[in-house]
Order: structure tokens, then sequence, then C-alpha cells
């Protein structure tokens, strides 16, 4: 079976006042990912985890563009079709949920109208069905007695309740694949744990195939089958889960992995030194380089190119590749 998604060599960047700066926010990014499968998207702020999300479902800012690569959603290349043939796609085949509830639900529409609203226009529900089929979208995401929360407004739900509200309009077009876009930011530690466990649920159930960004490695463990570590537009690790924590093969994954507070340590936390590199004027050779602790000569002048680690696993790194193919 091909991938539910592919995309290869996507390229999105921001471009100033008359092209004047370009900001190279994905930069040649490439994974796929499968039916039933979750794959992490992880990085510091900056690094381009939210602008892949954007450019998959074509819905980027204003001053952003797609120039290069491919989306392909079951074979079918998304930046071949037309922006109505996008609206038809987006809440039934490939859903969004974003950090910010507030900014995704609107509060002058009752709880019934935002999640009927993607089965009624996708799945062409009506009266007594639709109504069913709200009650059972948020029966599916545990919020206690739907009949009743169906008739109220999103400021009279917690900050809990307002996500699962998101969840369950992901879910209420029946979609292959959810990006789902730090969707735990703003919860609080036991609410975030109920959330992923409700996902994780909804996954099974349904076989729907996640994108999921997030900060957090701690969540990468638990949510995710395969991690794809960015930095400054590009992908500069891809592996399984169990891959990426035992055996990371990118300096930076290992910097993001020291900097994860241990419990009971007593030793000062680490921080990864610098900043991240300005989009629009990215260093020359690999750009994590002037951050490294193992650089060398090399990484200052050449870029590495995306090695294969086999079973799927890709790092973009010099130390990586075996030095007899480095020339």
């Amino acid at each position: 079976m091909p991938p539910v998604l592919q995309v290869t060599d996507l390229k999105a960047h921001y471009f100033g006042f008359r092209g004047t700066r370009v900001v190279k926010a994905v930069d040649g990014v490439s994974f796929c990912v499968e039916a039933g499968e979750t794959l992490g998207l992880v990085g510091e702020s900056g690094c381009g985890k939210t602008t892949t999300c954007h450019a998959i479902v074509r819905l980027l800012p204003p001053g952003a563009r797609i120039v290069g690569g491919s989306i392909e959603l079951d074979g079918e290349n998304l930046l071949d079709k037309s922006p109505s043939e996008m609206r038809q796609i987006r809440g039934r085949r490939i859903a969004t949920i974003l950090q910010d509830p507030m900014a995704s639900l609107d509060p002058l529409f009752s709880i019934y109208d935002q999640v009927a609203e993607p089965a009624y226009y996708h799945r062409s529900l009506r009266g007594a069905r639709l109504r069913a089929r709200v009650r059972e979208l948020l029966a599916a995401v545990r919020i206690p007695s739907p009949e009743r929360r169906m008739k109220e407004f999103p400021h009279q739900m917690s900050g809990g309740m307002r996500q699962r509200i998101v969840g369950a309009i992901a879910q209420a077009g029946g979609p292959q694949i959810i990006v789902a876009d730090e969707p735990t930011t703003n919860l609080d530690v036991t609410i975030q744990l109920q959330y992923l466990n409700l996902l994780k649920d909804l996954q099974r159930a349904s076989g729907v195939a996640l994108i999921f960004v997030t900060h957090n490695l701690g969540i990468v463990a638990k949510m995710c089958d395969n991690v794809a570590v960015m930095y400054a537009g590009k992908i500069v690790e891809m592996q399984s889960v169990r891959g990426l924590f035992y055996a990371p093969k990118h300096p930076y994954t290992r910097a993001l992995l020291d900097s994860i507070p241990k419990l009971g340590s007593k030793e000062p936390l680490y921080a990864i030194p610098g900043q991240p590199p300005d989009l629009s004027a990215l260093p020359t050779g690999c750009t994590f380089h002037p951050r490294c602790s193992q650089v060398m000569d090399r990484c200052r002048t050449d870029e590495p190119w995306e090695h294969p680690l086999g079973d799927g696993a890709t790092a973009r790194c010099w130390l990586a590749i075996p030095e007899a193919t480095r020339a």
C-alpha cells in the first residue's frame, strides 16, 4: 500500500517587499506517513515545523508560498489542486488541530454548529442523522452530557474541553490524516495526558494517520512511531522513536535529548549554545555547525546530504556519512 501522505523536497519560503528578503522556512523537506501511523515533528521554535504543516494543507499566510516539491495525498499531488478543490479536501481527507482552540472555534456559533459543519458539507448528513453524528463525536472525545453541551458556546467550556471539541471537529469529516500542531501547549500536565490518551484511542478506532508537532520529547516517546527532527528548515534526522532515543545520529538530536531534565539529577541543566540561525541569512556548510560541539572543518564549508541509515532512517550530518563516501 502506498503511504497516505508523501512529501517530497518541499520548499516553502517567505518573501519580503519586492522579494528583497527571502526566508527559507521550509527548504527541501521529505517524509511519508502510513495509515494509522504517527509521525512526530520536533525542533526549536522557528525551525519550520508549523510552516510545514500549513504548506501541507495549503494554508500559508500572506507573503509565503510553496516554491518547490510535491505533497501527495493517496497519490494525488495537492499542489496541482485548485482552491475550490482544496476546500473539498480540507476537513474531509485531511484535517488540522491547532494549538490554541480559541483561535479555531468561533465564539458566535454553538458547539453543535461547529462540530456539525464538516459532517454537513463533506458527509451530506442532515437532520436527525447529523445530530446523532455530533452527539457521537462529542461522546468519542469524552465530553460529558453531549446533548446539553452541544447547545453551549466555546466560552462556557474549559481549555481542555475546547481542545477536545477541536479534536471532534477534526474527526467529523472522517479524514485519512490529521495534522496536529502542538495541540497540548495550552493544557496542564494532567489534561495533556488525558488528551494524548484520547488521541491514541481515536486513532486506533479510526485508523487515521497523524502528524504531531511538539517541543516535548516525552510526548514524542508516548505518541509517535517515527520522528523527524527539524533544524533551520530541513529535516536533519529521521528515525523510529526507539532509534532516536537509543541511538541518535545527529549532534542536534543528541543536544535536544541532553536538554531534557533528568529526574533526581543535581547536575546543571544543559542548554544548546547559541541561537538558531536567521533563515534569511543561513551560514555556509552545515547550518548547525556554529552551535555544534563536534564541528569539523568540512562542516563549515560543505553542506552534508541526507544519508540513509536503513529502515527509512536518515541523517544530514558528515559524522553519519561513512568516510569512504564523503568525497
